[in-house]
This record gives C-alpha cells, sequence and structure tokens, in this order.
C-alpha cells in the first residue's frame, strides 16, 4: 500500500469517474485502474463496487476511504513541516571558510548577514580544505566557503564567485613597473607558498605548471601559514607571491600586478553535505556573499579556472590526512 495509491481512491470517491480521477491524480486512466486493482489484492477487499452507475465505494471501502483522507492529512502534515523547516530562518549554523579568505571576507559578512537573517546565530570555522571537506562529510559543520570542485559525490556545491589571483611582487622585480605581470622561469624557483594549504598551493602549482612545491631559498626553509606573513616575506626580497585577489586591496602594503590576458581564478563556492535541507539560509547567506564583493570581482572577464583537486600533490595530501 502506498500514499499514492490512498490518493488515488480518495480521488476516485469524490468524482465517482475514472477518467476524472485519474485528470486530478496526473496520471492515465489505465494506470489508475491497474493501482486500484493492486491495492484491492493487497488487502483482499473490494473498495469500489464497479457494478453501480455512478462508482461507489463498498461499505468497507467507505472506512477505508475516510481513513486514507486521515493518513493523508497526516501526511500532508509532515511535507508542510520540511517545507517550513527548510525555510526556516532560526536556530544555529556553522560555517567553515578556507583561512586564505576568512581574513578578507567574512568580517565584512558577519556585519551584513546579522541585518538579513537576525534570528539565525552562526559560528565561523577557519580551516583548511582538507579538513572542511572532512568536517562536511562528519558534521561537523553546516556549510563551507571554499574552493571548488572538490570532486566529492557526497558534497553539493554552489558557486558564489570566480577570485583572481594576482602577483605580489618585491621591489626591483623586473615587473614591479609595468601595469601587468606574466611568469617567466626565473621566477618559479621564488614562488612562496603556505603550509598545509593543500588547496591553495595546487592552484599556484597549476598557474606556474610546477609539480611540486619548493618552501626553501637558500638555507632558510619557509613553514609559513598566513597570507600576510607571505606578503611580509616578499616586502624583505625573500621572493614571490601569488594572492587571491581579495587579499591584495590594499595597495599601500606591497606591489601587486595583475595577470597579463587570461586571468587565473579560483571558483569559490558554498559547499554543503547532500543531506543538508535549509535551501532558503543558504540563498541568503549566497546572496549576502555577493553584495560583499568589489565591483571588480563582479565583472564577466576572460578568466582560466585553476584546476586543483586532481592534483597529485593535493590528492596526495588528502590521503595522508585520511589515512
Amino acid at each position: 500500500m502506498t500514499i499514492q495509491q490512498l490518493r488515488y481512491i480518495v480521488a476516485l470517491d469524490e468524482h465517482r469517474h475514472f477518467a476524472r480521477a485519474a485528470e486530478e491524480c496526473n496520471v492515465t486512466q489505465p494506470g489508475l485502474t491497474i493501482q486500484l486493482k493492486n491495492l484491492e489484492e493487497e488487502i483482499g477487499i473490494k473498495v469500489f463496487d464497479r457494478a453501480k452507475v455512478p462508482l461507489k465505494p463498498t461499505l468497507a471501502g467507505f472506512e477505508i476511504i475516510e481513513r486514507a483522507k486521515k493518513l493523508l492529512r497526516e501526511a500532508d502534515s509532515i511535507r508542510d513541516y520540511v517545507v517550513h523547516k527548510k525555510n526556516d530562518l532560526t536556530g544555529k549554523v556553522t560555517i567553515g571558510v578556507i583561512s586564505t579568505l576568512s581574513p578578507y571576507l567574512m568580517p565584512v559578512f558577519i556585519k551584513k548577514i546579522k541585518d538579513v537573517v537576525p534570528d539565525v546565530a552562526f559560528t565561523i570555522v577557519e580551516a583548511g580544505t582538507v579538513h572542511l571537506m572532512h568536517y562536511l562529510e562528519t558534521g561537523a559543520i553546516d556549510i563551507a566557503l571554499m574552493a571548488t570542485p572538490t570532486s566529492n559525490p557526497g558534497l553539493n556545491e554552489y558557486p558564489v564567485f570566480q577570485e583572481p589571483f594576482v602577483a605580489c611582487l618585491p621591489e626591483g622585480h623586473s615587473m614591479a613597473n609595468t601595469p601587468f605581470y606574466e611568469l617567466n622561469e626565473n621566477d618559479k624557483p621564488d614562488l612562496l607558498l603556505l603550509q598545509n594549504e593543500y588547496c591553495f598551493n595546487a592552484q599556484l602549482l597549476d598557474i606556474c605548471s610546477l609539480g611540486e612545491p619548493g618552501l626553501q631559498s637558500g638555507n632558510v626553509k619557509y613553514e609559513i601559514n598566513s597570507i600576510e606573513t607571505l606578503k611580509n616575506l616578499v616586502k624583505a626580497g625573500m621572493g614571490f607571491a601569488i594572492l587571491p585577489q581579495l587579499s591584495a586591496q590594499n595597495k599601500d602594503e606591497g606591489i601587486y600586478k595583475p595577470f597579463k590576458d587570461t586571468i587565473p581564478v579560483r571558483e569559490i563556492s558554498l559547499v554543503v553535505a547532500d543531506t543538508f535541507s535549509r535551501k532558503l539560509l543558504l540563498e541568503k547567506i549566497s546572496e549576502t556573499l555577493w553584495l560583499c564583493l568589489p565591483e571588480s570581482l563582479k565583472q564577466q572577464k576572460q578568466y582560466k579556472k585553476i584546476r586543483w583537486n586532481d592534483s597529485p600533490y593535493f590528492i596526495k595530501a588528502l590521503e595522508q590526512y585520511k589515512g
């Protein structure tokens, strides 16, 4: 016995006509007839007396139809409850944000989102991509704001914006006074990366066509966990960096140059487990994030999306974390 079969017998009782009941239920008349026959065979009772014109329920059928109506009301109330919960803009939500984005977007976002959904309590967790994917899988966080695609079949991704990369150059660099940066082979050994930021590093390795990172310059090995530290190392002439544009808004902090021609970008998305149901809240968060972006990130340009999720470097890091 199915909910749909119960809907069919209630519609038949209302219309007392197979064709009209089938039309209301958006099913063919033969299909409705077969489902009624299957139901009657399953319960061992005739619900309708087909010899009567118009169609009429049997004595037992009257009771079955009344019970079916009650069950359908309960089923509809469950559906309405689920719809309400999906649209519920109250309660708590935990958002994980990649650490290469969080300091530059979250302060503005938190200020704005409190006005958009004042009855939602937010917890912001800053972590690397590998950790965020694990947190989503285990339910430690509800939503992640991170670079995509993840290629994880258990996660759903909702792109919000594309963030270009820019070059951060030291004084005296050959392109410090040019309007654009063009990658050259001499720069590659001096590329500064972040320790344990496997997704971010994989993106930069793709931009520079490098297989493995090199965090060492001369006799100094760098284990850096902050973009701000990268900027200061560049200022000190210890190398150069490729940074996400949101981290390079203050032109007084360094020499930032956009890439020439096709601009490398990373896709930033809201990512949730495939069981996540609070879709209206997700929409409100996405809309608010968009409002937090500078106008330059809202313009359509010729971008090259950076690959990272299939990078051997990233896959190795993911396997090490899970293992």
